[in-house]
């Protein structure tokens, strides 16, 4: 007879695994940013957002903070390091206020984790108690971190394509808050429930988005080839 304990176990893992995939996903990007040895228009705030959170899930599954939370160190402590690996890549290639504001954003980072973690160690001698005032902490960045792509969902239904929203993404956030909301309502953690199950809505609301503009998508997709091969043949001539 499998226990929920091991159930739990099970999708905390396929959890961890679908998590660290959107960990990764923005290698390409980092990917160009060394081969063309500049950082270009990309914003270093998303990374430092997402590093916020990682490190406060991190102090949330630590043994004095919330006992028995070993799968939710383990993605979150490698969402922290590769977090820090694509800021680290920012800061090499970029310059002038861009590096300066990066720097002083890690630092912001830094700081109110190291504050968060005295003052809740300090003043706090309970499990319940600091779990309570890290979950919220955690509760308050996962909601912004989730509610992040509504300008690309705005930016849809203004232009009725999906185009700038991958699909691959939509589907793997969807299955992220799936996982996560899941393993949180097996043994109850409110405050893995309700962050990801407004992830999982989001998640859900891009890919009705993906489904009603589908067809709209394909056919812009197509006219822009179509103005492509065209302006490569005016070039050539």
């Amino acid at each position: 007879m499998v226990s929920s304990d091991q159930i739990r176990t099970a999708v905390g893992i396929i959890g961890n695994a679908i998590s660290l995939v959107l960990f990764l996903s923005p290698m390409p990007t980092f990917y160009r940013i060394c081969k063309n040895k500049y950082v270009e228009h990309f914003s270093v705030v998303p990374y430092i957002a997402t590093l916020l959170n990682c490190m406060l899930w991190v102090l949330y599954g630590l043994p004095f903070v919330k006992p028995n939370s070993t799968l939710i160190i383990t993605i979150n402590g490698a969402g922290t390091m590769i977090e820090l690996i694509y800021i680290f890549i920012y800061l090499l290639y970029s310059d002038g206020l861009r590096r300066i504001k990066a720097l002083l954003l890690l630092f912001i980072d830094i700081a109110f984790i190291a504050t968060v973690a005295a003052i809740v160690l300090s003043i706090f001698k309970s499990h319940e108690r600091r779990t309570l005032i890290v979950g919220i902490l955690c509760i308050v960045f996962c909601i912004m971190m989730y509610a992040s792509p509504l300008s690309i969902m705005k930016r849809v239904i203004r232009t009725k394509s999906a185009e700038y929203m991958p699909l691959y993404l939509s589907i793997a956030y969807f299955f992220n808050g799936l996982c996560w909301t899941t393993y949180s309502l097996i043994h109850l953690d409110v405050n893995l429930t309700i962050p990801n199950a407004i992830g999982l809505l989001f998640a859900i609301a891009q890919l009705l988005l993906h489904a009603i503009y589908n067809k709209s998508t394909k056919r812009q997709s197509n006219e822009g080839k179509s103005e492509v091969a065209l302006s490569e043949v005016n070039v050539t001539h």
